[in-house]
């Protein structure tokens, strides 16, 4: 048991650079209180003793203002500060080297006594007044923002912002002053207005040499008799799809890696294409615009998207996403 307070203590020093003293975190840290007065109610809880549980948890909500359900799971070294109006449900479970600000709840969205409250995974960071709700998994090194409302699950390593929460890019994981900078996130509708602006210059500049031009031929048909598509014309396919923005991330669905595969398969072009998850609200509208785009890129050819069952991660985007500035 002490040597978890112990732990706890480094902890604090460890994400708090305004800690100074041992006997200043003792006294002065509710978060720390709270996770100590918890530990006591989950012994409680663990053995049947319910209303002691319970009461347990009620002083600690009026001793530290952070109301955790006595049976709520807890991993090692987590650290609330501030800790003012954290609210944890009891089928939350947290693990190992969370970092969550003051006004975090994390609720859950169902009357039946099932699992109803979230699952935090590890070195996972929860900005001030962050929401989260239901039995959704928030995946480990993600960085949720400070005020945002996440209702999906979140995949490891992703920045969410925003209401609800959408994914704004990976987080910093390799830089521990990151940790610290929950209020300075990129703008994943910013970066897509951007994108539709830049789009739409380049179409008024299309539009205007094709009004200059006198006639137009359009490209030969594709040969559908071979599996495998020129290098020339699957570079000019994958080019064209750069214009089609997956509007959740804010980023194109090549350098995002979801087009997987560009091929023939004897009827016309089969664009096989991955989802950033698998129950994307916005599916059916990225299968019509690549569609679309591929259909202009090939002069009319008939074009076949399939979506295929694999999962996707952010290795799989460009490099220049995942460690450029934008992100």
């Amino acid at each position: 048991m002490f040597e978890r307070m112990r732990e706890d203590i480094r902890t604090v020093f460890d994400k708090d650079p305004a800690a100074r003293t041992v006997w200043e975190v003792l006294c002065c840290y509710p978060g720390v209180h709270a996770i100590w007065l918890h530990r006591a109610a989950h012994f409680l809880w663990q053995h049947k003793l319910f209303f002691l549980g319970r009461l347990v948890s009620h002083l600690n909500r009026w001793l530290t203002g952070v109301e955790v359900h006595p049976g709520a799971r807890i991993g090692r070294r987590l650290f609330i500060d501030h800790g003012m109006g954290v609210v944890i449900g009891e089928t939350t479970e947290i693990g190992d080297d969370v970092l969550m600000y003051q006004g975090v709840v994390l609720g859950g969205t169902r009357l039946e006594k099932t699992k109803r409250h979230p699952t935090i995974g590890n070195n996972v960071v929860i900005g001030a007044g962050a929401t989260t709700l239901g039995p959704i998994t928030v995946g480990d090194n993600a960085l949720v923002g400070a005020g945002s409302v996440v209702i999906k699950p979140v995949p490891a390593g992703a920045t969410i912002v925003g209401v609800p929460g959408r994914m704004a890019g990976p987080k910093h994981s390799d830089r521990p002053e990151a940790d610290l900078e929950h209020g300075k996130l990129p703008d994943p509708v910013l970066r897509t207005l951007s994108e539709l602006l830049g789009r739409q210059s380049r179409l008024e500049e299309r539009v205007q040499e094709l009004e200059g031009a006198l006639s137009h031929t359009p490209p030969p048909a594709l040969p559908v008799y071979e599996r495998s598509l020129p290098p020339a014309r699957e570079s000019d396919i994958r080019q064209a799809l750069r214009e089609v923005i997956d509007p959740e991330v804010g980023v194109n669905v090549v350098d995002l890696g979801l087009i997987r595969e560009i091929a023939l398969n004897g009827r016309g072009v089969e664009v096989r294409m991955a989802l950033t998850q698998p129950e994307c609200p916005l599916a059916g509208y990225l299968v019509e615009q690549v569609r679309r785009k591929v259909r202009s890129a090939t002069g009319g050819e008939p074009v076949e998207v399939v979506l295929v069952d694999q999962v996707w991660s952010w290795n799989d985007a460009t490099p220049h996403l995942i460690w450029g500035d934008g992100i």
